[in-house]
């Protein structure tokens, strides 16, 4: 019990934070998240330039596959973070390394079973998700390679999430921008010395994932502080609360994938595959923009669950109100950037003069209005999620990123064509921001951060 305590106080999670050192804790996952989004934006420029903006769209049509994926590592990696930050901070670090281990060890077994089921049903999903003929064969290579590199993405999202919550922001910083800049090179080898297509992209992609898999599992098994590889807890009671706790982010993800679907299935119906090729680019560059909020919220998430867990509603005070600034300050950096750049960013993608660059150009001229709201959105759901709150962080994240965009979606485009798909998120993020004030000042009394 004294070495639990040791370890509690002596953590880093403890420390009494101002607004400098919050964010020098978080700056890492912010530099991370950023890079993620430079990484994957090197992606796509690669496809789009190298290959052809048909690979392009081919990425975006499989792109739900990937969200489902990715929410499932994240559902773990949160909740996960979530409970093991709190047993850390009522001091029982032990059973915190015993919880970590066996989340790991279910996010392994999960990756196989979508592996399988995936690879089994591969021509079914892709025709399902609206391909065209033209499309099917880009996007068969690139999901089929990219399928069975799963368990590695899950695990990558994990370690990531968790290198974090063991104190070591820093480290999981520079693995995942090592991994992202392995893969971006790899892209570029595969795809243009050695002629490999959109199949060259995704084999990058999944050594990109194996490298933080296997780095993470080197460090977790020689890191004996705060978080380690120790023998399991098999129990589904945690994991069920491991998992309902993390829902919310499943439900971003699942959100992300259906509504990426009718992004491609409307734009598909009123411009082509050149219109599924331009909004490939926003939803790509709306990644980039948004990266600091979430890196942000990854970067406090811990702290605030350690407060909390550790009765300590005073450092939760201010940490709580030192976010708020920070997130509504960086919403107008963020917006103005946005309009300043746009124009730049699209031409990444493709030429200037290119019908799918006047496509999305016309786009970014009203799709950065998202970027005033969608920061606060996005450090609500976060916050109610470490405060071991799955339910109001599922509510928002549902409304947020599915609800009302879907809602926009079937109803604006019938009205407005396709400035109606453009208008889409911007009007869902600032719904949204009425509801998240709403359930910050409804539970203010319960979890006590105002």
């Amino acid at each position: 019990m004294n070495e639990s305590l040791n370890l509690s106080a002596n953590n880093p999670l403890s420390q009494n934070f101002t607004i400098i050192s919050l964010l020098k804790f978080a700056l890492p996952s912010m530099v991370m998240m950023i890079f993620m989004g430079l990484y994957t934006i090197g992606d796509t420029v690669v496809i789009s330039r190298f290959v052809n903006t048909d690979a392009l769209s081919a990425l975006n049509i499989v792109t739900p596959v990937i969200n489902v994926v990715v929410g499932l590592g994240a559902m773990l990696a949160t909740g996960c973070s979530a409970i093991v930050a709190k047993e850390m901070g009522e001091g029982n670090s032990e059973r915190a390394s015993r919880i970590f281990t066996f989340i790991v060890i279910s996010g392994v077994v999960l990756g196989c079973l979508v592996t399988l089921v995936g690879s089994l049903f591969i021509n079914q999903i892709i025709y399902g998700l609206g391909a065209s003929d033209l499309l099917f064969p880009y996007c068969r290579k690139y999901l089929f390679i990219l399928l069975l590199f799963t368990p590695a993405s899950i695990m990558q999202v994990l370690f990531q999430n968790l290198i974090v919550t063991a104190g070591k922001p820093g480290f999981g910083m520079f693995l995942s921008i090592g991994a992202g800049a392995i893969n971006v090179l790899l892209d570029y080898i595969f795809i243009v010395p050695m002629g490999m297509g959109i199949a060259g992209s995704a084999l990058g992609t999944g050594i990109g994932y194996l490298i933080p898999t296997i780095i993470g599992i080197i460090f977790f098994l020689k890191n004996k502080g705060t978080l380690y590889f120790k023998k399991p807890i098999f129990s589904l009671s945690i994991l069920w609360k491991c998992n309902s706790n993390g829902f919310s982010e499943f439900v971003s993800q699942i959100a992300a994938a259906i509504t990426t679907f009718l992004f491609n299935i409307i734009m598909m119906k009123l411009l082509g595959e050149n219109g599924v090729a331009a909004i490939t680019i926003i939803i790509y560059a709306q990644f980039l923009l948004t990266s600091l909020y979430i890196g942000f919220s990854m970067g406090v998430a811990p702290i605030i669950s350690y407060n909390f867990g550790s009765k300590d509603y005073t450092k939760l005070k201010k940490i709580f109100k030192m976010c708020l600034i920070f997130v509504s300050i960086v919403s107008f950096l963020v917006f103005i950037i946005s309009i300043i750049l746009g124009e730049s960013l699209v031409s990444i993608f493709t030429p200037v003069g290119t019908e799918v660059y006047q496509i999305a150009r016309q786009g970014f001229l009203i799709f950065p209005l998202s970027f005033l709201f969608c920061g606060l959105n996005i450090f609500t759901s976060a916050t109610f999620t470490a405060l071991s709150n799955g339910r109001v962080s599922a509510i928002l994240s549902s409304l947020r990123t599915f609800i009302f965009i879907s809602i926009a979606l079937l109803v604006l485009p019938t009205i407005y064509g396709v400035l109606g798909v453009w208008l889409a998120v911007p009007l869902a993020e600032l719904f949204s921001i009425f509801i998240s004030i709403y359930f910050i000042l409804k539970n203010k009394n319960e979890y006590q951060y105002l």
